[in-house]
């Protein structure tokens, strides 16, 4: 009777478990197309991570060191500068990341260091809103912010970037 009493709890509860590392994986999973088309400069693969309305915004210190936000509610200019030709590959990477879903809303949250080639650009927080449609999990909101000192980045990204 015990034997039967656990596998009718398992037979329950690994369908749920698999499903929700089913969807943090597929939330994962098109945060790394972002990251693999910017890095190929392919402006098709990184459109196809976004939901067709888009808002983007970066929170960053000007030279004066104000506090600033700027605002993008549209995608293009993004996409343009992914695809077209540039001679460095853009490289993001990231690290402690945070997934959180409540149904079909997601937020993906993370450090990141980005790089032209090998050469350090600037650090800091993504966050990703992400909405399940009929097409799946897509971006609808990106926001951002930006610095190039006090970043943290640990050291087997920064190594992999080291000019030899």
């Amino acid at each position: 009777m015990k034997r039967i009493t656990r596998i009718l709890i398992l037979s329950i509860l690994i369908p749920f478990s698999g499903n929700a590392q089913s969807e943090e994986g597929q939330v994962n999973e098109v945060i790394e197309r972002l990251f693999k088309g910017m890095q190929l400069g392919d402006s098709a693969m990184v459109h196809s991570t976004f939901h067709n309305n888009v808002s983007m915004a970066t929170a960053y210190r000007n030279k004066e060191n104000n506090a600033m936000l700027r605002r993008e509610s549209s995608i293009g200019d993004f996409l343009k500068a992914v695809g077209t030709p540039h001679p460095e590959t853009w490289n993001e990477e990231i690290w402690d990341v945070e997934v959180k879903i409540d149904g079909d809303f997601a937020q993906f949250w993370c450090k990141y260091a980005f790089y032209v080639g090998t050469e350090f650009s600037h650090c800091g927080i993504d966050s990703f809103h992400l909405h399940k449609g009929s097409n799946g999990w897509k971006i609808f909101h990106l926001a951002d912010t930006r610095r190039s000192d006090q970043c943290n980045i640990p050291k087997e990204v920064s190594e992999k970037y080291k000019s030899n």
